[in-house]
């Protein structure tokens, strides 16, 4: 897959997996084991600017490309999906959202503290009733005329306990629905602002996962991102670029597992000869490798679509379901070719495993990327990266 990629995406990527295996991979057990969160391991990515790939420099970020940044995302994840959801978090939800759609003084105010990794941000939508159906805003904001008033809970928070500024999605208006939503940036230490007890998860144990407690949180106006209902839009078009991230994590993840299961077929011997000898697993193999390689093809394209300007919701929806499906059918194989040893912490693959599933239920489950694959589908849709518009056929 290197045959399009640019010089400074290959160094990117090179410079990325050098980091991983060195700054990474040491303590990535005992951090999943403990619950640990990578406090340090994060700071060093914001020093080399992982934290702000997709920031422009003029808000202090790095000014990459997607394309690069899903490169960086596949190298990290390959070793520690607690950095790297952190990392997709602050760069496809926060950062982009706030570049994209917040006024210059709120740009000016976190995209510099965010993309050097100073400020660690966490986008809140999710609540015990609004999981998939995001219109179902139980938090409220109500307007106070030159400030808002923010009460309710946010379940399933990434970055919830270390976030120094939440965007906060809020009901202001119930009477319209989806068109009385609001997304506001809500600071840490604002008054009235809590966190729960960490959640004790199946996978990526050492990010902080939790809920967040607003009661009576007094917010400036200004704080709001974009025009009054805004809100669900908003959450609508980050998370959409979100996916992308995702998926290039789910890639990592296959692709991690697959390069273990890859070394240890040629160390482990059965019946005399190297297991990948055998053709049980040589064909195991075989099919991890097709699978990664089809799945990259539609997460490099759907990064190479939003470079470009051209529709990528198809795409990117397209490349999570099927990249988080290989990332949990790799992993699961890369513990077969194991044997016994897969299923001990030691030989890394029994976390990836577990790490690959979260990929199939956050930033949209797959059920949701059906639903918007199927609404598209049924309309005769299709993205054709020959076009710079969407084509109906």
């Amino acid at each position: 897959m290197n045959f399009f990629l640019s010089e400074e995406q290959l160094m990117i990527q090179s410079a990325t997996r050098d980091f991983a295996q060195n700054e990474l991979l040491p303590g990535a057990i005992e951090r999943d084991r403990d619950k640990k969160h990578p406090t340090e391991q994060i700071k060093a990515m914001g020093d080399l600017g992982f934290m702000g790939m997709l920031v422009k420099p003029e808000y202090g970020g790095t000014g990459m490309d997607t394309l690069s940044y899903v490169l960086a995302m596949e190298e990290i994840s390959k070793i520690d999906n607690s950095c790297s959801v952190c990392m997709s978090v602050q760069n496809s939800l926060v950062s982009s959202g706030i570049q994209a759609y917040a006024s210059e003084e709120l740009k000016h105010k976190y995209l510099p503290k965010l993309s050097s990794g100073e400020m660690i941000g966490a986008f809140c939508l999710s609540e015990p009733e609004a999981g998939s159906d995001a219109t179902m805003q139980r938090t409220t904001a109500v307007d106070e005329g030159d400030h808002y008033i923010v009460n309710g809970t946010k379940n399933w928070i990434t970055n919830g306990k270390y976030a120094g500024m939440y965007i906060v999605i809020a009901q202001t208006d119930a009477e319209k629905g989806h068109r009385g939503i609001n997304a506001i940036i809500v600071d840490a230490d604002a008054e009235g602002v809590t966190t729960g007890e960490l959640e004790d998860k199946m996978g990526i144990r050492a990010s902080d996962t939790c809920s967040v407690m607003f009661q009576d949180v007094k917010v400036p106006k200004e704080n709001r991102i974009g025009e009054d209902g805004f809100g669900f839009k908003f959450a609508m078009k980050v998370l959409s670029g979100g996916r992308i991230g995702i998926a290039a994590q789910a890639l990592g993840i296959a692709g991690g597992a697959y390069e273990l299961a890859l070394k240890y077929s040629h160390e482990r011997e059965a019946f005399g000869k190297a297991i990948n000898k055998h053709q049980a697993v040589a064909f195991k193999l075989a099919d991890m490798a097709t699978q990664i390689e089809a799945a990259k093809m539609m997460v490099y394209r759907s990064a190479w679509l939003k470079d470009n300007n051209m529709p990528y919701d198809q795409a990117s929806a397209m490349a999570k379901l099927f990249a988080s499906d290989i990332a949990q059918t790799v992993t699961t194989e890369a513990v077969q070719v194991h044997g016994g040893y897969g299923y001990v912490r030691e030989y890394h693959v029994e976390r990836l495993m577990r790490d690959a599933k979260i990929t199939q239920i956050y930033e949209g489950t797959s059920e949701i990327q059906k639903i918007v694959i199927s609404r598209n589908a049924i309309k005769g849709k299709l993205y054709l990266p020959v076009k710079e518009e969407l084509v109906t056929t």
